[in-house]
């Protein structure tokens, strides 16, 4: 009767997610008919915070100089204290076309600021003399199609929107990124629907921080990068404060791709530990209703399948329509619909990595990138 009755509840959570949740699971993508008027095209100022990004930044640097962008374009690399050779490599990419990038060196991390807010808001100050109209903040690892650019400044001039953000298309080529990587956009998608945050009526606020595209008046009128400075999901943290004043649209790319390489199944562990914890507002509590939400909602439907009775009749609905939600994004990654009915054992890592998150923090490591410990008590990245 118990396992029926779980069955019964976990069947509930899956219609209601796929039915009434804004249609999280649907693959939204720039919409079509969307053109940049040429000889209206603004300024744009892209701002490349980079921290020991040698192995990368050099194509992406070449991917946004051979933008067929329009307009005036100006790139902006922050080095932030890196140990290798990021500064050459940029340097190196940009050639004889120095005169559209500008490399900067960030000076020494204020208390009060995280890593990468501190280089970006170094990045937009230096940017003011290029009087941008739009800022694009990327990552350094963010390789951009010659149309990419344009594509965002055009969706966001056509619908007036103050933020463009695209979720670009991680790299999924190895098996521990086949298993895991389009699950971490679905369950991105699932916290922040993007019906819902390209809604102006609704207060939802997301944002993908690998390629943003920001109106400068509106980042002035957010309080700028100072705003949040010592924000971890900066990206979904400047969404909001955008969206107070203006309108924004997140969606998927395959324009725009990150041709950053996981560690396997660790390296993957380690991105999405690093945040869970921050996420959950370090409460404990909030740690062991994720865990029991994470159990009811996606472990339990496969093993009830093996109870029997009515109890196997519900798991069982509901890890079909789990396993039919997660389909477009196993699509979107061009893998086989195998891979959808795998999303209870991809959960249960990611719960393992959200109580490996809570015990970084515990620890004092939290929030930890590249040797900084960013979300522990007492602690300050330097």
């Amino acid at each position: 009767m118990l396992a029926a009755g779980i069955g019964a509840f976990a069947c509930l959570i899956w219609v209601v997610l796929i039915a009434g949740w804004g249609r999280f699971w649907r693959v939204t993508t720039l919409p079509p008919g969307v053109s940049l008027q040429q000889q209206k095209a603004p300024r744009v100022a892209v701002i490349v915070p980079a921290r020991n990004e040698a192995d990368v930044i050099g194509t992406v640097v070449c991917s946004l100089l051979e933008q067929d962008y329009p307009g005036r374009l100006h790139i902006f690399v922050v080095d932030d204290h890196s140990t290798d050779d990021t500064a050459g490599e940029v340097h190196r990419a940009a050639n004889d076309r120095d005169d559209r990038l500008t490399m900067l060196s960030a000076a020494e991390l204020p208390t009060g600021w995280t890593g990468k807010m501190w280089a970006l808001a170094q990045g937009v100050e230096r940017a003011a003399e290029f009087s941008p109209d739009y800022f694009l903040f990327t990552d350094a690892d963010i390789v951009h199609a010659p149309g990419s650019l344009g594509a965002l400044v055009a969706l966001a001039q056509a619908r007036r929107l103050d933020m463009v953000s695209m979720m670009v298309k991680l790299r999924c080529e190895s098996l521990a990124e086949r298993a895991l990587i389009p699950a971490f956009v679905f369950f991105f998608f699932m916290l922040y629907p993007p019906e819902w945050v390209n809604d102006r009526g609704k207060q939802t606020a997301g944002a993908a921080g690998g390629d943003i595209l920001v109106r400068a008046e509106a980042l002035r009128k957010a309080g700028g990068i100072e705003a949040i400075r010592n924000e971890l999901i900066d990206d979904c943290a400047l969404a909001r404060e955008i969206k107070r004043n203006g309108g924004i649209w997140l969606g998927l790319t395959r324009s725009a791709t990150s041709v950053r390489s996981y560690d396997g199944f660790s390296g993957i562990g380690r991105m999405i530990s690093r945040n869970a914890f921050y996420q959950l507002r370090h409460s404990l509590w909030l740690l062991l209703g994720t865990l029991l939400g994470l159990g009811i909602t996606y472990l339990a439907p496969p093993m009830l399948v093996f109870f029997g009775g009515w109890a196997s009749v519900f798991g069982g609905l509901a890890w079909l329509g789990m396993s039919l939600s997660f389909l477009p994004m196993v699509g979107f990654y061009g893998q086989s619909p195998l891979w959808a009915i795998t999303l209870p054992l991809v959960a249960l890592f990611y719960a393992g990595a959200t109580v490996h998150s809570a015990v970084q923090y515990w620890m004092g490591r939290g929030g930890e990138w590249k040797g900084r410990a960013q979300d522990s008590e007492g602690v300050r990245a330097d």
